[in-house]
């Protein structure tokens, strides 16, 4: 009989200029990108959270430490494969993962293909797996502001 688990990831960073904006492990043209003690994208640390919960494993800081200097300027994809890594090793396997970006900008609709594709090979599973979407809130708190981007992601596992 299989278990199946859902875990719940949500992230958040703030916008600053000269730092280079990294989503879904795609690198987007931006005079603004995260700042975060790793590359800080913000849809693969929700990820993160959200494979680790399900397998009952803490959360991206309990994994990776900010406080911990190996992590700084990570590529938030080898942390992702790392995470899934831990995941794997309970025995678990992904059923599927899907992220939802919360910003007025950028419009990742372009890009969408190439962040699934870079995602899914962190993961190592077929991009059919991996959904990544995006919203805005019209305008209203942080992220209406432009002040930062926020990423919500569920991630289904089974063993």
């Amino acid at each position: 009989m299989s278990d199946y688990r859902v875990g719940i990831g949500v992230d958040a960073h703030a916008l600053e200029a000269g730092v280079p904006l990294v989503l879904g492990g795609v690198e987007l043209e931006s005079a603004r990108g995260l700042a975060g003690h790793s590359d800080g994208d913000v849809i693969a640390h929700a990820l993160i959270d959200a494979l680790l919960g399900a397998a009952g494993l803490g959360d991206i800081g309990s994994m990776f430490p900010a406080d911990d200097q190996r992590w700084r300027g990570a590529s938030s994809l080898d942390l992702l494969a790392r995470a899934y890594e831990s995941v794997r090793l309970l025995g678990f396997e992904l059923v599927n993962v899907d992220a939802v970006l919360v910003g007025e900008e950028p419009r990742i609709a372009p890009h969408r293909g190439e962040m699934r594709a870079r995602l899914a090979r962190s993961l190592e599973v077929d991009e059919d797996l991996v959904a990544v979407r995006a919203t805005t809130t019209d305008g209203l708190g942080f992220t209406g502001r432009g002040e930062g981007l926020a990423a919500h992601a569920v991630a289904l596992i089974r063993r």
